[in-house]
């Protein structure tokens, strides 16, 4: 049994060749990898924030062969769970690394993650980006910074447990529907406290702020377990939003690639 694709047609090319054609060009604009061990990707469709996705995931080494931790928002409000199966993508299957996996010790819940686009648009960029690669999907409900601080203690353990080098990989688009100004404004501040590595304070402003990113429970727990993996610099890469493709700025998503090293 696989987890069947989702959004294909949709978020994301469904033909092989041309997903293939618009991977490689998101990817030829992208800069050299910095070696970063988690990243911040965006989940919208490709044509609005794939180029984005691509420089994020660009930031993790070509040559990274290990497990990759796939965390995303439920934008339906499910429990935390996990994902045990293999996922399609129309480049082929996504191994999972289920004995990971196993050893995060959190519910499975394949039929939550069945329409769920959060990790499913991520999928694709890894299957074209690191060959050989196996995930962990983990897709996130409850997203206070006490639950972010639950897993990423949870990819700590298991990681140093089963002796696995990791990298993950934060799913979230930042604000939804305002004005560009507004949007940049807001998000640009927030991201300014996890580029000094606070991530209570990333809390405080998105809170405060009312910043409608819909995974800040993920970019936190990527963080905080980068954090742990020896990380000591968090650095925006790229920031995009919606209206820079439809040059319709009175409501705009907004889109950053950020690196964890």
């Amino acid at each position: 049994m696989n987890r069947a694709c989702a959004v294909a047609g949709m978020f994301y090319p469904r033909d092989p060749s041309h997903l293939e054609q618009v991977l490689e060009k998101y990817f030829r604009g992208t800069g050299r990898p910095t070696g970063a061990i988690g990243v911040v990707s965006p989940h919208a469709g490709y044509v609005y924030s794939g180029a984005v996705a691509a420089t994020a995931i660009g930031c993790i080494s070509t040559d990274y062969r290990g497990t990759i931790v796939v965390i995303g928002p439920s934008h339906r409000g499910f429990q935390t769970c996990v994902s045990m199966i293999p996922w399609e993508t129309p480049l082929g299957i996504v191994d999972v690394d289920a004995e990971f996996v196993k050893a995060l010790d959190i519910v499975v819940d394949e039929v939550s993650h069945q329409d769920e686009h959060s990790l499913e648009v991520q999928m694709p960029f890894l299957k074209f980006r690191f060959h050989g690669a196996r995930v962990a999907p983990v897709m996130m409900g409850d997203q206070s910074y006490e639950s972010a601080e639950w897993l990423a203690d949870r990819i700590i353990t298991a990681a140093e447990d089963l002796g696995r080098e990791i990298r993950i990989v934060a799913s979230s688009d930042f604000s939804h529907y305002v004005p560009e100004s507004q949007a940049r404004k807001q998000d640009l501040l927030a991201i300014e406290a996890l580029e000094r590595y606070d991530v209570k304070e990333f809390y405080r402003r998105i809170g405060e702020l009312g910043v409608s990113a819909c995974g800040y429970g993920p970019i936190a727990a990527m963080a905080l377990a980068s954090r742990s993996m020896g990380a000591t610099k968090v650095c925006l890469v790229r920031y995009a939003t919606s209206g820079d493709v439809t040059r319709e700025r009175d409501k705009v998503v907004g889109y950053a690639a950020i690196a964890v090293m």
